[in-house]
């Protein structure tokens, strides 16, 4: 019998879950999978659990839940800091595992351009525990305002600017202005919300501007509609935890400013430099085997693969990160010696966007549509992707109570207070 391989996984992304389950219970593999965290994210629906639409808890899954009785699964929470590939090992905050595979799908991270202010002082969007402290931040922002007198102080409460047209930038800027409109006038009858502004801004001649122009022009018409001040070919140049600074010398008094702008991938430390392209991606094969080494493998929004149809890389989506990662467990179970892999083919299946109630736009790869059949093919789409059908129904339960009462009941402010710990000492800074 030959010898049982060793793959480590780093990430447990769209990526990563789907190659830990195509090589679930089968073939001649070991796998560890190491996370920082230890549950998997559906970050699409990050910004309705910041507007209080969802609990954070209807989508994210325990790693350990997700491959319980998996025999060829372990799992470990820790921060990959080095990866020596000379020794085939990776070393993170609690210790060395060998490998006889890597595969690399730590995903990205906000892009602030250098900026060290916005990296500072704008709310994000990327992580779990950056939705629940922006769902914390805009309900303390909303009591705030109650008990602020001075007239300038109200206004920076009374500003929300978001920077970044795209699906996630529309979709929390839709959200936000359905809050304002129809649930803060029921919570909070002795203040006029009305007041509240909603600034979007980005940087492109389109919000959504990947999309078609009918995207264009209906999701502009949809935010407009809703109150949303729409600023485009508008770039914010500093912010200051008070004030954002746009490029044109304009200056929105705010405290809160949420990033959206953009990703850069996560790096990591022992590959060669020499392999990270644009946007920190490592440079792959169409089997997105790592240039330069034959035993490791970068798959989803890290990975950097040119075709002649996409001479710049696939587009950082979901479907890409989750057919990479399905498409190299099936080679992987096929033979370890490369024979016979299938070569990774992205096919586009088209993009979307929701924009509120009965309000989306989907582009298809033939069809382009809007309004109430669009949204709900966004919600169906969007429920397919979440992992099991328990969460599916929670997530389908919320959405029809908010639909039918425009109201939900998750405006809860939780505050954590974490006690001094081994635990609180010994955590990394390492990015994945």
């Amino acid at each position: 019998m030959s010898k049982r391989k060793k793959v480590i996984l780093v990430g447990g992304g769209f990526a990563g879950m789907e190659f830990a389950k195509a090589l679930k219970n089968k073939g001649n593999y070991d796998i560890l999978l190491i996370d920082k965290q230890n549950h998997h994210m559906f970050q699409p629906l990050f910004y309705q659990v910041a507007c209080s639409m969802l609990d954070v808890n209807s989508i994210i899954f325990p790693f350990r839940k997700v491959f319980q009785g998996t025999k060829n699964m372990e799992f470990k929470m820790a921060a990959v800091e080095v990866v020596n590939t000379d020794e085939k090992k990776v070393i993170t905050n609690i210790g060395e595992f060998s490998y006889d595979y890597l595969v690399l799908g730590y995903g990205c991270k906000t892009n602030f351009f250098g900026n060290k202010n916005l990296e500072k002082y704008a709310l994000t969007l990327k992580a779990t525990e950056e939705a629940t402290q922006m769902h914390n931040h805009i309900l303390n922002n909303f009591e705030s305002v109650l008990n602020t007198k001075d007239p300038e102080e109200i206004e920076k409460h009374l500003n929300i600017v978001i920077v970044g047209g795209g699906p996630t930038g529309v979709e929390l800027a839709g959200s936000l202005a359905e809050m304002r409109n129809k649930i803060l006038p029921k919570d909070y009858t002795f203040f006029d919300f009305s007041r509240l502004k909603i600034h979007l801004i980005e940087g492109s001649p389109n919000v959504l501007n990947p999309m078609s122009e009918n995207a264009h022009k209906k999701s502009r018409k949809y935010l407009e509609d809703l109150g949303i001040n729409v600023r485009t070919q508008m770039v914010v140049k500093d912010y200051d935890g008070h004030i954002a600074t746009l490029a044109n010398g304009e200056q929105i008094p705010t405290y809160n400013l949420i990033w959206s702008a953009g990703v850069v991938a996560n790096s990591i430390q022992g590959l060669d430099k020499a392999q990270y392209v644009r946007g920190n991606r490592l440079k792959v094969n169409r089997f997105n085997q790592v240039e330069g080494y034959k035993d490791i493998f970068a798959i989803g929004d890290i990975a950097y693969m040119e075709t002649p149809k996409y001479p710049e890389g696939h587009p950082q989506l979901a479907n890409v990160a989750k057919n990479q990662g399905k498409l190299l467990g099936k080679n992987l179970l096929k033979n370890d010696s490369f024979i016979d892999w299938k070569e990774y083919e992205y096919k586009d299946l088209g993009s979307m966007a929701t924009v509120g109630k009965n309000k989306a736009v989907v582009d298809l790869p033939n069809f382009r549509f809007s309004g109430i059949f669009a949204w709900l093919v966004w919600m169906f789409v969007h429920l397919m992707l979440i992992l099991t059908v328990k969460n599916r129904l929670i997530i389908l339960i919320n959405w029809a109570g908010s639909y039918f009462s425009s109201d939900s009941s998750l405006r809860s402010i939780v505050k954590h207070k974490e006690k001094e710990s081994f635990f609180n000492n010994n955590q990394s800074d390492a990015s994945f």
